[in-house]
């Protein structure tokens, strides 16, 4: 039987795989991290969009701003204020 041979032992020895990393908290947490990092560039890319469909100008500073922010609520509440801001200074000021 092949199950038996040494080969056949060899590789379910190579093949057999820890998987308990990809439970652990230390995991958990990369991939939190991972998400929020994602939110924030999808709201960042949405943020120039909206700034950029609506005609305001986004100077290479206030573009470096946005994304280099790494806040997703921060650049939720900017996006919120693009909506409607006359400028981009609108967007970043607090009300």
């Amino acid at each position: 039987m092949a199950g038996r041979r040494p080969a056949a032992q060899l590789w379910r020895h190579l093949m057999a795989v820890d998987l308990s990393f990809y439970k652990s908290p230390i995991s958990e947490e990369i991939r939190d991290e991972g998400r929020a990092e994602g939110r924030a560039e999808g709201r960042a890319d949405a943020l120039l969009i909206v700034l950029e469909q609506r005609g305001v100008a986004v100077p290479d500073e206030a573009h470096d701003r946005i994304t280099r922010c790494g806040d997703p609520e921060q650049l939720r509440r900017w996006l919120a204020r693009a909506v409607t801001a006359a400028s981009v200074e609108d967007v970043f000021v607090e009300p």
